[in-house]
């Protein structure tokens, strides 16, 4: 009996060590087929469906960025207005086309299309035939690197928006990020390599874990557009002001330095800062990037399907995919989490609401000051204040991660924007006291459309011709884009 006891179970380790035999092998093969090549990428290659024929899985999961259902406490993949959130804003950017429209981002999916569709470009402010720079295009599509490969970087930096209207239209995707040949990382965009050089710096020398946010940061910064390089004056060059360091300060004192000024605000007379969306620089300041970890690690980590082990492209908030974003890491309850996630959120929302209805406040009295015949010596430290003290609440609010990327930080530059701004107000209501204006000033009913046209926008108007422009230079822009496409041959190989 034990002899056929023994001889079954050594028949059994058999047949499940065969079985383990096999499914490797057939695993093995399926990788193989899976990412067999079919078509030859050469040069960069824009269509994100072409790069799918080889890679379907990444494509596939690439694809669900146009889903647009998610949604977290402050946060969502949907169209929604923040303006309408948060009709103070309007005044924080009297002047600046963000006053107009301003909505929440959506995924990569929609890059172009939600430009196209703004109200901030095809509109009387920002006029259709092009006052905006082609730079504008830069982070938006892997049409870019390929403009800059056939027309040089500086000639790209040097049209306008318009100029690129038809050649623009795939949204962000594989050559974004990928060599085609190889598959390895790569930058495409050289305001990242220069902003490296700048700091004394080699990005050539990245480890591959480091690409995996390098290769985000080549778009989720702040940086400005240059007018005065040397020999390329009618370039609106694309810089990220790195070169004293990434913090809050370093690049206050980086545009303080130059006196760069995004626009000048109509209310207060303050040469304003618009962050744009600095993730990169918050990220590195926190504890996950200390650790060591990766914005892909987090935005787009790894799944199973078929067997087959692959980087999910579906790019979004880790919060909706918990199980494979957090919990390689992280051993607690989703709920408790999550839980942790929201109060960081909610701490440094409290902060951030505040401040920016102190700022508005103090734009509005700044601009009574003005019309009381306040001198610019007068108003000198106070439109500093007002400069610093905005620039800082935008670079924590721009960035719509910080308060997870960064809490410790993000809280300790809305503290002092928040010191900033109160000062300032105290300083304007001496100013206004000794000018005998001894009362509160009065103040806008804060709603949306009320504060638009308190600062002078007629949205009607601009809404009327951005109908125009959707409806005659949008759909021109992409049949002749998908033209040229056409005539763009996909090279098969052959299977032989």
């Amino acid at each position: 009996m034990k002899n056929w006891i023994l001889f079954g179970l050594t028949a059994l380790s058999v047949f499940l060590l065969a079985m383990l035999a096999y499914t490797i092998m057939d695993r093995k093969t399926e990788a193989r087929f899976a990412y067999q090549a079919k078509v030859s990428l050469e040069d960069i290659e824009p269509r994100d469906s072409v790069w799918g024929l080889n890679y379907p899985r990444q494509y596939q999961s690439y694809m669900k960025t146009q889903d647009t259902t998610f949604s977290s406490m402050y946060n969502t993949s949907a169209l929604r207005s923040v303006l309408d959130e948060q009709p103070e804003l309007v005044i924080l950017w009297a002047g600046y086309a963000f006053s107009k429209d301003y909505n929440q981002p959506r995924g990569h999916a929609y890059a172009v299309t939600d430009v196209q569709n703004t109200l901030r470009i095809g509109s009387p402010m920002q006029a259709g035939d092009g006052v905006m720079p082609s730079t504008c295009w830069t982070c938006k599509s892997p049409d870019v690197p390929r403009l800059m490969n056939e027309l040089g970087v500086t000639e790209y930096y040097s049209k306008k928006l318009s100029d690129l209207g038809s050649e623009v239209i795939n949204s962000i995707g594989c050559a974004d990020c990928h060599n085609p040949e190889t598959m390895n990382l790569t930058i495409t965009r050289p305001a990242l390599i220069e902003a490296y050089e700048a700091m004394g710096k080699d990005i050539n020398q990245a480890s591959h874990q480091e690409m995996r946010s390098l290769v985000c940061a080549q778009c989720h910064v702040e940086y400005y557009f240059d007018k005065t390089k040397p020999g390329k004056e009618n370039a609106q060059y694309l810089t990220f002001p790195w070169k004293d360091g990434m913090d809050v300060e370093s690049v206050e004192a980086y545009y303080d330095a130059i006196d760069f000024a995004d626009w000048v605000h109509p209310l207060s007379k303050a040469k304003m800062l618009k962050a744009q969306h600095p993730d990169y620089e918050l990220f590195t300041q926190g504890v996950h990037a200390k650790r060591g970890v990766s914005c892909a690690d987090c935005h787009m980590p790894y799944k199973t399907e078929g067997g087959q082990k692959f980087t999910d492209h579906h790019i979004g908030s880790p919060l909706s995919n918990v199980e494979n974003s957090c919990f390689v890491c992280h051993r607690e309850k989703e709920t408790d989490l999550m839980t942790d996630v929201y109060d960081r959120q909610r701490k440094i929302k409290e902060g951030t609401s505040k401040l920016q209805k102190i700022l508005a406040m103090a734009h509005v009295e700044a601009a009574r000051a003005w019309e009381l015949g306040a001198s610019e010596a007068q108003m000198k430290d106070i439109l500093l204040g007002i400069r610093h003290s905005q620039w800082r609440w935008d670079y924590a609010v721009a960035s719509h991660g910080a308060a997870f990327h960064a809490p410790l930080e993000t809280s300790r530059i809305v503290t002092s924007a928040t010191s900033i701004a109160q000062e300032t107000r105290i300083k304007l209501a001496r100013l206004l006291a000794d000018m005998g204006y001894n009362k509160p000033v009065e103040m806008p009913v804060f709603d949306k459309e009320t504060l638009q046209a308190y600062i002078g926008l007629d949205i009607p108007a601009e809404k009327v011709a951005k109908e125009t422009f959707l409806e005659q230079v949008i759909p021109k822009w992409l049949k002749d884009g998908k033209a040229r496409e056409a005539k763009k041959p996909i090279n098969v190989i052959s299977s032989r």
